[in-house]
């Protein structure tokens, strides 16, 4: 028992011994390993801190390097920017306000950047902050109000600074201080919109934008700046710039229709000039809109730069403003001034001779010569155009103000016709207020736009002179002519000038008038000029100088072409000068029109009444003996019936000697010499009138006329017949005139009359009113009376009721031999009218149209004469 637990502990001490050797193997081993592991580490640490030195010694090298680079670009870049800003924002648009000064820019030069500050990127690099506007955008400002009143007048000043003077026109829009905010620009002389004045403006301002883009698109070109770049000579249009400074006011007030056309102005207005200074109003999103909006401290941002901020430059002197204002207003008012219309009178007047042409000044050029225009034989007729407002009137008035002065009526004849509704030419004839006329007019029509007739009846009378003359110089050759004409002055022709404006007028419509208003235009143009006659036709209206056109033969005539500013198709197609000139500008060119052979002209303020009147009084006082006082048509007055066609007593009895065909005056034709309407009543077949319409003044005036001119020549005897209460009043006064005359009414009308040993004259008024059982005896006294000198001159309502009283349907008109339509349609007076259809007329005012047939080929168109009214 004791011997075995013996060898058990010694077994077990043999174990643990063993076990003891190998723990003691085992730890030498992890000792070594872990001596190993030290000194592997202790390698690693220092090869890292070796690594990690050399890394940071060449990061510190390549940012050294990097240092270096981007300074030397940064360096480069900075002045190539500079360089660019100089180039782009030169003289007082860039340069600083300490070294700042105007400068205007050289001819053919685009309008470039304005500085508002700086940006700086480092401490030693700054660059300017530029922003565009002329030509290229509008301006939204938004923030404090008082920076950006800063901002605005800076801006204002770079502008007006780096532009000529007037080159900019400056409108403000300043509700709040009624201007006040911008008062240094006064003497500039902008345009001031008060409060309420908004919406007119953007109304003008969209008005300015069509007219621009009509121009641009007939000279083929995008935009206003293509069309002055592509055209030399002084900027046609001044650019607008528009400042709005809105209050809350205005911002709360503005309409639908106002924002409307402010969107309008925003997204058309800069490519024709026009731009915009908004502050206080929102505007829509648009690529031309460059947003400014200034945080605190001085500093914005811009669409330009992005979130790039701009340290903004301070307000420029107001001292500064108010000198270089002043100074610019003085230049601007020191300027040459265009001539006046005094300066177109020679040192004496009428000394020159028309025998071999006209010539005289209209204006001059910018260096003060004046600048004459020729009418002769080439060129011999001028044609003139431009838009309402360009000063056509103005032109026509210098032209023949000038004419006037160098040639005498001996020389010189004008005739004028004025198309338009108004008065031009009434200053040239005597008046209620001036009894002087200018002595050479032997015409002047004036509100003729409704009477086509009477610029006909010129043209024709025009003709008749063309024949006299031709017809003389065949009688003789041109040496013997110009023989004559140096002996005899006296029998010297004058060359005649007519001037028609707004001739398009005269050459609508497809009908009669039309057609030999162009035959008579073609024959004066192509042989007026061997024959010292000459047209001047002018107009307003793109489709009449087209109603040229279309006729190349009679266009080619017209070689002296006067175009003012925006006038279209008067020059030729390539030529666009007229879309470049400034107002009170006019292009002369005596060659048809071609770019080669343009003047440009300023025109002087002719409309002046009392200049004109003046000078017109001058050489009226000097007229010569028998200058007879000018023919005046106006279209607006109504012609009185002259005294002669009214007896001077009673009617003359029976003792007095009677005329064979007395003749009943019925009103004023329509021709040049005023003369009187004229009906022959003999002892013939139909020798009775009908008036037909429903104007009772008219009508009661027409037979008013006839029967007091049948009075005044010699013994008659009259039956007034009145059935109408409406004309009551006009037959009354008529027999007031006529005491011996007889009247009588429905109580006792009959057309049995009694005979007399003088004419018989029966005036009925509305005879259709007499009844059926008068028309027996009518139709017997319209058929029999005028062989026994008994005529009818009666008014009927209607043609219809006419015929009625003739016998119904299918009934002759053999018995009126002559009419007087008033308002009645053309086609309704075909019964009477020789040409099947009726003629070509549409009734108006105070207009009437008789026929007469033993006459007439075709019915013409008369005035009644005013007869029974207050002033007569």
């Amino acid at each position: 028992m004791g011997s075995h637990r013996n060898a058990l502990v010694a077994a077990v001490r043999q174990e643990l011994a063993e076990a003891r050797g190998t723990a003691r193997a085992v730890l030498a081993a992890a000792e070594t390993a872990r001596g190993e592991a030290e000194h592997r580490r202790r390698l690693v640490r220092d090869a890292y801190a070796m690594c990690l030195s050399q890394l940071s010694a060449a990061r510190e090298a390549a940012r050294d390097d990097i240092e270096r680079r981007f300074r030397g670009e940064a360096g480069r870049l900075s002045s190539h920017l500079r360089g660019l800003a100089t180039v782009s924002a030169g003289g007082a648009a860039g340069a600083p306000w300490r070294l700042w000064a105007p400068s205007e820019p050289e001819p053919g030069d685009r309008p470039g950047l304005l500085r508002i500050g700086g940006i700086t990127f480092d401490e030693r690099t700054a660059l300017p902050g530029l922003i565009p506007l002329l030509d290229a955008a509008h301006l939204h400002l938004d923030g404090p109000t008082a920076a950006l009143d800063e901002v605005i007048t800076g801006v204002l000043l770079r502008v007006l600074g780096s532009t000529c003077p007037g080159d900019v026109h400056l409108t403000i829009y300043d509700p709040e201080h009624l201007g006040g905010t911008l008062a240094p620009f006064v003497p500039m002389g902008p345009s001031f919109v008060g409060p309420g004045g908004l919406g007119s403006l953007l109304d003008e301002l969209v008005e300015h934008i069509c007219r621009v883009n009509e121009t641009v698109l007939a000279g083929r070109h995008s935009c206003l700046a293509d069309l002055v770049a592509a055209t030399p000579g002084p900027r046609p249009e001044p650019w607008k710039l528009v400042v709005l400074l809105a209050d809350r006011a205005t911002a709360a007030e503005l309409t639908g229709a106002q924002r409307a056309q402010l969107n309008r102005v925003v997204r058309t207005g800069v490519s024709c000039g026009v731009h915009l200074v908004i502050r206080g109003l929102e505007v829509e999103d648009d690529p031309t809109v460059e947003r400014i909006t200034v945080r605190d401290r001085g500093a914005a941002t811009c669409t330009s730069f992005g979130k790039l901020p701009i340290r903004l430059d301070p307000p420029p002197p107001a001292e500064r403003i108010a000198a270089f204002c002043q100074s610019t207003a003085d230049r601007m008012r020191t300027a040459r001034a265009p001539a006046r219309l005094a300066d177109l009178e020679p040192a004496k007047y009428w000394t020159e001779s028309s025998r071999h042409g006209l010539v005289a000044p209209i204006g001059d050029s910018t260096d003060g010569t004046l600048i004459e225009v020729p009418l002769g034989d080439d060129p011999p007729h001028a044609l003139i155009g431009g838009p309402s407002g360009s000063g056509k009137t103005n032109l026509i008035y210098a032209w023949l103000g000038s004419l006037a002065t160098r040639y005498g009526p001996e020389e010189l004849a004008l005739y004028l016709l004025d198309f338009k509704e108004g008065v031009s030419f009434a200053r040239y004839a005597p008046g209620p207020r001036d009894p002087s006329w200018l002595p050479q007019v032997r015409l002047a029509g004036i509100n003729v736009n409704g009477d086509r007739e009477f610029g006909l009846a010129m043209l024709r009378h025009l003709g008749e002179e063309l024949r006299t003359r031709a017809q003389a110089a065949k009688r003789c050759d041109a040496g013997k002519l110009a023989e004559l004409r140096a002996e005899d002055p006296d029998g010297h022709w004058p060359r005649i000038v007519a001037v028609i404006d707004e001739f398009q007028v005269l050459l609508d419509g497809r009908d009669a008038v039309a057609d030999e208003a162009v035959a008579l235009l073609e024959d004066l143009a192509r042989r007026g000029r061997s024959q010292g006659i000459h047209l001047i036709l002018a107009s307003q209206e793109v489709s009449g100088i087209q109603a040229l056109w279309g006729r190349p033969g009679l266009m080619g005539q017209f070689t002296l072409r006067i175009a003012l500013p925006k006038a279209r198709r008067i020059l030729a197609d390539d030529n666009l000068a007229a879309a470049v000139i400034p107002r009170f500008h006019a292009v002369v060119n005596t060659e048809s029109g071609v770019a080669g052979a343009n003047r440009v002209v300023r025109l002087p303020d002719a409309g002046d009444r009392s200049a004109w009147r003046t000078l017109q009084r001058r050489l009226w006082r000097t007229r010569p003996a028998g200058c007879e006082e000018p023919r005046l048509f106006d279209g607006d007055a109504v012609p009185r019936l002259p005294g002669v066609y009214r007896p001077s007593g009673r009617v003359p009895t029976a003792d007095t000697p009677v005329g064979s065909s007395p003749g009943a005056v019925l009103g004023e034709r329509i021709d040049v010499a005023a003369q009187p309407a004229r009906l022959r009543l003999g002892r013939m077949p139909g020798r009775n009138l009908a008036v037909l319409g429903t104007r009772t003044e008219e009508a009661c005036d027409v037979l008013a006329a006839a029967a007091l001119s049948l009075a005044a020549q010699g013994p008659a005897h009259f039956s007034v017949v009145c059935l109408a209460p409406e004309a009551e009043r006009g037959a009354a006064r008529l027999v007031a005139e006529l005491p011996s005359a007889d009247w009588y009414d429905a109580s006792d009308v009959h057309f049995d009359l009694p005979g007399t040993d003088v004419p018989h004259y029966v005036l009925g008024y509305a005879l259709d009113a007499a009844g059926i059982e008068h028309r027996t005896a009518l139709r017997t006294l319209l058929a029999e009376g005028p062989e026994r000198r008994t005529h009818v001159l009666g008014w009927w309502r209607s043609v219809a009721r006419l015929r009625d009283d003739l016998g119904g349907v299918g009934a002759r008109f053999d018995t009126i031999g002559a009419w007087v339509a008033l308002d009645v349609q053309g086609a309704d007076l075909a019964p009477l009218h020789p040409q099947p259809g009726g003629p070509v007329w549409y009734p108006r005012a105070r207009r009437a149209l008789f026929f007469d047939r033993s006459v007439h080929r075709t019915p013409e168109v008369i005035i009644p004469y005013e007869v029974n009214s207050d002033h007569t």
